[in-house]
Protein backbone atom coordinates (compact mmCIF):
# COMPACT_ATOMS: atom_id res chain seq x y z
CA UNK A 1 0.00 0.00 0.00
CA UNK A 2 1.20 3.50 -1.32
CA UNK A 3 1.20 6.64 1.77
CA UNK A 4 0.27 9.63 0.18
CA UNK A 5 1.51 13.23 1.24
CA UNK A 6 0.81 17.01 -0.09
CA UNK A 7 4.01 18.51 0.04
CA UNK A 8 4.07 22.62 -0.50
CA UNK A 9 7.01 24.29 -1.99
CA UNK A 10 7.97 27.73 -1.74
CA UNK A 11 11.29 29.61 -2.75
CA UNK A 12 12.95 32.83 -2.11
CA UNK A 13 12.73 35.76 -4.85
CA UNK A 14 16.84 35.09 -5.79
CA UNK A 15 16.30 31.15 -5.68
CA UNK A 16 18.72 29.90 -3.30
CA UNK A 17 16.22 29.30 -0.66
CA UNK A 18 13.80 26.65 -0.78
CA UNK A 19 11.19 25.21 1.33
CA UNK A 20 9.37 22.43 1.43
CA UNK A 21 6.45 21.64 4.27
CA UNK A 22 3.91 18.92 4.62
CA UNK A 23 0.26 20.64 5.63
CA UNK A 24 -0.30 24.41 6.54
CA UNK A 25 -2.96 23.21 9.19
CA UNK A 26 -1.77 22.35 12.38
CA UNK A 27 -3.95 20.65 14.58
CA UNK A 28 -4.57 21.74 17.96
CA UNK A 29 -5.21 18.93 20.22
CA UNK A 30 -6.15 20.89 23.24
CA UNK A 31 -3.12 19.27 25.55
CA UNK A 32 -0.46 19.72 22.34
CA UNK A 33 -0.27 20.78 19.57
CA UNK A 34 1.68 19.21 16.18
CA UNK A 35 4.72 20.30 15.41
CA UNK A 36 5.42 22.55 12.80
CA UNK A 37 8.22 20.15 10.55
CA UNK A 38 9.46 21.00 7.33
CA UNK A 39 12.85 21.16 4.87
CA UNK A 40 15.23 23.40 3.36
CA UNK A 41 16.78 23.75 0.37
CA UNK A 42 20.14 25.80 0.27
CA UNK A 43 21.51 26.74 -3.07
CA UNK A 44 25.41 25.03 -3.33
CA UNK A 45 27.02 29.05 -2.91
CA UNK A 46 25.22 29.51 0.41
CA UNK A 47 26.58 26.32 1.77
CA UNK A 48 30.05 26.65 0.77
CA UNK A 49 30.19 29.95 2.19
CA UNK A 50 28.38 28.68 5.30
CA UNK A 51 26.13 31.62 4.92
CA UNK A 52 23.51 31.85 8.37
CA UNK A 53 20.36 30.96 7.49
CA UNK A 54 17.10 31.40 10.09
CA UNK A 55 13.95 29.95 11.10
CA UNK A 56 11.42 31.81 12.37
CA UNK A 57 7.37 30.86 13.42
CA UNK A 58 5.13 34.05 14.09
CA UNK A 59 1.94 34.93 15.28
CA UNK A 60 0.25 38.02 13.80
CA UNK A 61 -2.76 39.37 15.68
CA UNK A 62 -4.18 42.54 13.76
CA UNK A 63 -6.54 44.38 15.97
CA UNK A 64 -7.66 47.24 14.02
CA UNK A 65 -7.79 47.93 10.42
CA UNK A 66 -4.81 48.61 8.24
CA UNK A 67 -6.83 51.91 6.43
CA UNK A 68 -7.05 53.96 10.16
CA UNK A 69 -2.90 53.46 10.71
CA UNK A 70 -2.25 57.24 10.55
CA UNK A 71 0.62 59.34 12.61
CA UNK A 72 2.41 56.00 13.18
CA UNK A 73 -0.25 54.45 14.88
CA UNK A 74 -0.09 50.10 14.50
CA UNK A 75 -2.61 47.60 15.26
CA UNK A 76 -0.75 44.73 14.65
CA UNK A 77 1.20 42.29 17.06
CA UNK A 78 3.64 40.03 16.31
CA UNK A 79 4.41 37.42 18.63
CA UNK A 80 7.68 35.41 17.94
CA UNK A 81 6.67 31.70 18.90
CA UNK A 82 9.94 30.09 18.12
CA UNK A 83 13.63 31.85 16.25
CA UNK A 84 16.43 29.79 15.62
CA UNK A 85 19.44 28.97 13.42
CA UNK A 86 18.74 26.50 11.27
CA UNK A 87 22.25 26.73 8.87
CA UNK A 88 24.95 26.21 10.30
CA UNK A 89 24.30 24.55 13.29
CA UNK A 90 25.31 26.28 16.27
CA UNK A 91 27.71 25.06 18.39
CA UNK A 92 25.80 25.58 21.74
CA UNK A 93 22.86 24.01 20.38
CA UNK A 94 20.44 21.09 22.16
CA UNK A 95 22.16 17.96 22.12
CA UNK A 96 18.32 16.33 22.21
CA UNK A 97 17.54 16.69 18.28
CA UNK A 98 13.80 15.94 17.50
CA UNK A 99 13.35 12.60 15.74
CA UNK A 100 12.76 13.27 11.66
CA UNK A 101 9.34 12.39 10.58
CA UNK A 102 8.90 10.29 7.84
CA UNK A 103 8.45 12.98 5.34
CA UNK A 104 11.75 14.65 6.42
CA UNK A 105 13.26 11.93 5.85
CA UNK A 106 11.68 11.19 2.42
CA UNK A 107 12.31 14.28 0.85
CA UNK A 108 15.65 14.72 2.56
CA UNK A 109 17.05 11.33 0.57
CA UNK A 110 15.07 12.98 -2.89
CA UNK A 111 16.67 16.74 -2.78
CA UNK A 112 20.05 15.54 -1.47
CA UNK A 113 22.69 16.67 0.88
CA UNK A 114 22.11 20.28 0.63
CA UNK A 115 18.24 19.30 2.57
CA UNK A 116 17.64 20.58 6.05
CA UNK A 117 15.72 19.92 8.17
CA UNK A 118 13.63 21.69 11.16
CA UNK A 119 10.93 21.74 13.66
CA UNK A 120 9.06 24.29 15.38
CA UNK A 121 6.52 24.13 18.33
CA UNK A 122 3.08 26.13 18.82
CA UNK A 123 2.30 26.21 22.70
CA UNK A 124 -1.18 25.11 23.50
CA UNK A 125 -2.38 28.28 25.10
CA UNK A 126 -1.62 29.99 21.54
CA UNK A 127 -5.02 31.23 19.40
CA UNK A 128 -6.76 29.59 17.10
CA UNK A 129 -6.17 30.90 13.63
CA UNK A 130 -9.29 33.43 13.26
CA UNK A 131 -9.95 36.13 10.94
CA UNK A 132 -13.10 38.76 11.11
CA UNK A 133 -14.95 39.09 7.71
CA UNK A 134 -14.26 42.91 6.05
CA UNK A 135 -16.95 44.46 4.65
CA UNK A 136 -16.98 45.45 0.80
CA UNK A 137 -15.68 48.59 1.07
CA UNK A 138 -12.40 47.98 3.44
CA UNK A 139 -9.18 47.26 1.61
CA UNK A 140 -6.27 46.13 3.52
CA UNK A 141 -5.56 43.26 5.56
CA UNK A 142 -8.37 41.56 7.70
CA UNK A 143 -8.41 41.68 11.31
CA UNK A 144 -7.47 38.48 12.65
CA UNK A 145 -5.10 35.72 14.04
CA UNK A 146 -2.12 34.66 11.48
CA UNK A 147 0.51 32.56 11.10
CA UNK A 148 3.39 32.19 9.11
CA UNK A 149 6.89 31.02 8.54
CA UNK A 150 9.69 32.87 8.06
CA UNK A 151 12.89 31.37 6.52
CA UNK A 152 15.68 34.01 5.67
CA UNK A 153 19.53 34.44 5.44
CA UNK A 154 20.96 36.88 7.79
CA UNK A 155 23.86 37.39 10.31
CA UNK A 156 21.85 37.17 13.63
CA UNK A 157 17.68 36.64 14.59
CA UNK A 158 16.93 40.23 14.50
CA UNK A 159 18.87 41.41 11.27
CA UNK A 160 16.27 42.80 8.98
CA UNK A 161 16.35 39.97 6.50
CA UNK A 162 16.43 41.13 2.95
CA UNK A 163 13.74 40.32 0.93
CA UNK A 164 15.67 38.59 -1.75
CA UNK A 165 16.50 35.97 0.31
CA UNK A 166 13.50 35.52 2.41
CA UNK A 167 10.38 33.05 2.38
CA UNK A 168 7.23 33.77 4.41
CA UNK A 169 4.63 30.96 4.24
CA UNK A 170 1.14 31.32 5.90
CA UNK A 171 -0.29 28.13 8.06
CA UNK A 172 -3.02 27.66 10.59
CA UNK A 173 -3.10 26.54 13.92
CA UNK A 174 -6.83 24.69 13.83
CA UNK A 175 -9.00 22.12 15.22
CA UNK A 176 -11.59 19.81 14.74
CA UNK A 177 -14.43 17.97 16.63
CA UNK A 178 -14.06 15.93 19.16
CA UNK A 179 -14.79 12.24 17.83
CA UNK A 180 -17.54 11.66 20.81
CA UNK A 181 -20.59 13.94 20.88
CA UNK A 182 -21.29 15.68 24.19
CA UNK A 183 -24.91 15.72 26.02
CA UNK A 184 -28.05 16.58 24.17
CA UNK A 185 -28.57 20.30 25.14
CA UNK A 186 -31.93 20.98 26.51
CA UNK A 187 -33.01 23.96 28.25
CA UNK A 188 -36.68 24.90 29.77
CA UNK A 189 -37.63 28.64 30.45
CA UNK A 190 -41.14 29.97 32.46
CA UNK A 191 -42.35 33.47 32.45
CA UNK A 192 -45.10 34.99 34.99
CA UNK A 193 -46.82 37.87 34.69
CA UNK A 194 -47.56 40.71 37.15
CA UNK A 195 -51.37 41.14 38.20
CA UNK A 196 -52.03 38.02 36.19
CA UNK A 197 -52.21 34.36 36.95
CA UNK A 198 -50.94 31.17 35.21
CA UNK A 199 -47.40 31.06 33.36
CA UNK A 200 -46.15 30.53 29.82
CA UNK A 201 -43.57 27.97 29.34
CA UNK A 202 -40.98 26.53 26.62
CA UNK A 203 -38.89 24.13 26.48
CA UNK A 204 -36.23 23.81 23.55
CA UNK A 205 -33.90 20.90 22.56
CA UNK A 206 -31.74 19.93 20.02
CA UNK A 207 -31.13 16.95 18.08
CA UNK A 208 -27.24 16.74 19.42
CA UNK A 209 -24.47 18.76 20.68
CA UNK A 210 -21.99 18.76 18.08
CA UNK A 211 -22.98 19.90 14.09
CA UNK A 212 -20.41 19.73 11.44
CA UNK A 213 -19.84 22.58 9.12
CA UNK A 214 -22.82 22.59 6.34
CA UNK A 215 -25.08 20.54 8.98
CA UNK A 216 -28.69 21.85 9.84
CA UNK A 217 -29.49 22.01 13.41
CA UNK A 218 -33.37 20.68 14.59
CA UNK A 219 -34.79 22.93 17.21
CA UNK A 220 -37.55 20.99 19.01
CA UNK A 221 -39.89 23.62 20.77
CA UNK A 222 -42.90 22.37 22.90
CA UNK A 223 -44.75 25.77 24.32
CA UNK A 224 -47.42 25.30 27.23
CA UNK A 225 -49.55 28.45 27.53
CA UNK A 226 -50.84 28.30 31.15
CA UNK A 227 -51.37 32.37 31.26
CA UNK A 228 -54.06 34.68 29.97
CA UNK A 229 -51.21 35.85 27.42
CA UNK A 230 -51.55 35.14 23.40
CA UNK A 231 -48.30 34.18 21.52
CA UNK A 232 -48.29 35.81 18.39
CA UNK A 233 -44.87 34.20 16.71
CA UNK A 234 -41.74 32.84 16.67
CA UNK A 235 -38.28 33.53 15.97
CA UNK A 236 -35.45 30.82 15.88
CA UNK A 237 -31.47 32.23 15.01
CA UNK A 238 -28.24 30.94 15.15
CA UNK A 239 -25.89 33.58 17.20
CA UNK A 240 -22.35 33.46 16.38
CA UNK A 241 -20.37 34.88 19.79
CA UNK A 242 -16.73 36.31 19.00
CA UNK A 243 -14.82 37.78 21.96
CA UNK A 244 -11.45 39.62 21.61
CA UNK A 245 -9.70 39.48 24.23
CA UNK A 246 -7.47 41.88 24.25
CA UNK A 247 -10.62 44.15 24.43
CA UNK A 248 -12.37 44.41 28.06
CA UNK A 249 -15.53 45.05 26.13
CA UNK A 250 -14.29 43.21 22.48
CA UNK A 251 -17.44 40.73 23.09
CA UNK A 252 -19.88 40.62 20.71
CA UNK A 253 -22.61 38.83 18.27
CA UNK A 254 -23.54 37.96 14.58
CA UNK A 255 -27.07 36.24 13.53
CA UNK A 256 -25.47 33.48 11.04
CA UNK A 257 -29.30 31.75 10.12
CA UNK A 258 -32.66 32.78 11.72
CA UNK A 259 -36.37 32.02 11.05
CA UNK A 260 -39.66 34.03 12.13
CA UNK A 261 -43.25 32.33 12.18
CA UNK A 262 -45.96 32.65 13.09
CA UNK A 263 -47.28 28.98 12.30
CA UNK A 264 -49.29 27.43 14.80
CA UNK A 265 -49.73 30.99 16.00
CA UNK A 266 -51.73 32.96 17.76
CA UNK A 267 -51.27 30.65 20.67
CA UNK A 268 -54.11 30.86 22.75
CA UNK A 269 -54.50 30.03 26.94
CA UNK A 270 -54.75 27.10 27.85
CA UNK A 271 -52.93 25.74 24.54
CA UNK A 272 -50.06 24.42 23.78
CA UNK A 273 -47.91 23.88 20.70
CA UNK A 274 -44.96 21.26 19.31
CA UNK A 275 -42.75 22.52 16.55
CA UNK A 276 -39.58 21.77 15.10
CA UNK A 277 -37.54 24.38 13.25
CA UNK A 278 -34.70 23.87 10.72
CA UNK A 279 -31.96 26.12 10.80
CA UNK A 280 -28.79 26.12 8.48
CA UNK A 281 -26.02 28.42 9.70
CA UNK A 282 -23.86 29.16 6.46
CA UNK A 283 -21.19 31.63 5.25
CA UNK A 284 -23.32 32.11 1.90
CA UNK A 285 -25.99 33.75 3.91
CA UNK A 286 -23.95 36.50 5.56
CA UNK A 287 -21.19 36.83 2.87
CA UNK A 288 -20.70 40.27 2.86
CA UNK A 289 -21.18 40.94 7.06
CA UNK A 290 -18.99 42.57 8.79
CA UNK A 291 -17.23 41.39 11.62
CA UNK A 292 -18.17 38.03 10.56
CA UNK A 293 -15.25 35.59 12.35
CA UNK A 294 -13.99 33.17 10.05
CA UNK A 295 -11.25 30.16 9.78
CA UNK A 296 -7.87 31.74 9.13
CA UNK A 297 -7.59 32.11 5.82
CA UNK A 298 -4.15 31.30 3.40
CA UNK A 299 -4.51 33.14 0.36
CA UNK A 300 -6.23 32.06 -2.86
CA UNK A 301 -8.41 29.45 -0.81
CA UNK A 302 -12.25 29.58 -0.07
CA UNK A 303 -12.95 29.82 3.95
CA UNK A 304 -16.12 28.98 5.99
CA UNK A 305 -17.60 30.35 9.42
CA UNK A 306 -15.18 30.27 12.49
CA UNK A 307 -15.22 26.71 14.39
CA UNK A 308 -15.98 26.98 17.86
CA UNK A 309 -12.92 27.41 20.34
CA UNK A 310 -12.55 24.69 21.79
CA UNK A 311 -10.52 25.99 25.30
CA UNK A 312 -8.88 23.03 28.25
CA UNK A 313 -9.96 25.73 30.72
CA UNK A 314 -11.75 28.95 30.96
CA UNK A 315 -9.03 30.47 32.34
CA UNK A 316 -6.98 29.32 29.26
CA UNK A 317 -7.47 32.86 27.53
CA UNK A 318 -4.21 34.26 25.26
CA UNK A 319 -4.55 37.95 25.61
CA UNK A 320 -3.95 37.90 21.84
CA UNK A 321 -6.66 35.73 20.67
CA UNK A 322 -10.00 35.64 19.80
CA UNK A 323 -12.96 32.67 20.90
CA UNK A 324 -15.84 31.85 18.91
CA UNK A 325 -19.00 30.08 20.16
CA UNK A 326 -22.40 29.56 18.74
CA UNK A 327 -26.35 29.36 20.63
CA UNK A 328 -29.54 28.99 19.02
CA UNK A 329 -31.88 31.49 20.76
CA UNK A 330 -35.52 30.98 20.40
CA UNK A 331 -38.23 34.06 20.95
CA UNK A 332 -41.58 34.28 21.83
CA UNK A 333 -43.28 37.45 21.35
CA UNK A 334 -46.44 38.01 23.22
CA UNK A 335 -46.99 41.79 22.02
CA UNK A 336 -46.68 44.87 23.39
CA UNK A 337 -47.93 44.24 26.79
CA UNK A 338 -47.17 40.69 27.26
CA UNK A 339 -42.96 41.39 26.31
CA UNK A 340 -41.18 38.43 25.36
CA UNK A 341 -39.82 34.87 26.70
CA UNK A 342 -36.77 33.74 25.63
CA UNK A 343 -34.11 30.48 25.42
CA UNK A 344 -30.75 29.94 24.53
CA UNK A 345 -28.92 27.35 24.26
CA UNK A 346 -24.48 26.77 22.90
CA UNK A 347 -23.45 24.29 20.48
CA UNK A 348 -20.84 23.23 18.65
CA UNK A 349 -19.78 23.61 15.23
CA UNK A 350 -16.56 21.96 13.92
CA UNK A 351 -15.12 20.28 10.87
CA UNK A 352 -14.59 16.69 11.45
CA UNK A 353 -10.77 15.19 11.31
CA UNK A 354 -10.17 14.68 7.69
CA UNK A 355 -8.52 11.52 6.31
CA UNK A 356 -5.39 11.41 5.02
CA UNK A 357 -5.70 10.63 1.32
CA UNK A 358 -3.37 11.18 -2.34
CA UNK A 359 -0.46 11.00 -4.02
CA UNK A 360 3.17 12.95 -2.89
CA UNK A 361 1.55 16.60 -4.22
CA UNK A 362 4.03 19.79 -4.30
CA UNK A 363 2.19 23.11 -5.01
CA UNK A 364 4.21 25.62 -6.63
CA UNK A 365 3.86 29.56 -6.33
CA UNK A 366 3.54 30.38 -10.48
CA UNK A 367 1.44 26.63 -10.60
CA UNK A 368 4.36 24.84 -11.84
CA UNK A 369 4.75 21.09 -11.64
CA UNK A 370 7.69 18.91 -10.84
CA UNK A 371 7.76 15.48 -10.92
CA UNK A 372 10.13 13.40 -8.56
CA UNK A 373 9.83 10.16 -9.56
CA UNK A 374 6.47 8.64 -9.24
CA UNK A 375 5.36 12.04 -6.81
CA UNK A 376 4.09 15.33 -7.92
CA UNK A 377 5.06 18.33 -6.28
CA UNK A 378 3.32 21.48 -6.12
CA UNK A 379 3.75 24.89 -4.77
CA UNK A 380 1.11 27.96 -2.98
CA UNK A 381 0.44 30.56 -4.30
CA UNK A 382 2.25 34.17 -3.57
CA UNK A 383 1.79 35.51 -0.39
Amino acid sequence: MVVNFKVYKKSSPNNKVHLYMGKRDFVDHISAVEPVDGVIVLDEEYMHDRRKVFGQLICSFRYGREEDEVMGLNFQKELFLASEQIYPKPEKCDPLKPQLTKLQERLMKKLGPNAIPFTFNIPPSAPASITLQQAKSENGEPCGVQYYVKIFAGDSETDRSHRRSTISLGIRKVQYAPSKQGNQPCTVVRKDFMLSPGELEMEVTLDKQLYHHGEKISVNLCIRNHSNKVVKKIKAMVQQGVDVVLFQNGQYRNTIASIETAEGCPLQPGSSLQKVIYLHPLLSSVQNKRGIALDGQLKHQDTNLASTTLLASPDQRDAFGIIVSYAVKVKLFLGALGGELTAELPFVLMFAKPTIKGKLVVQDSQADVETFRQDTIMDPEEE
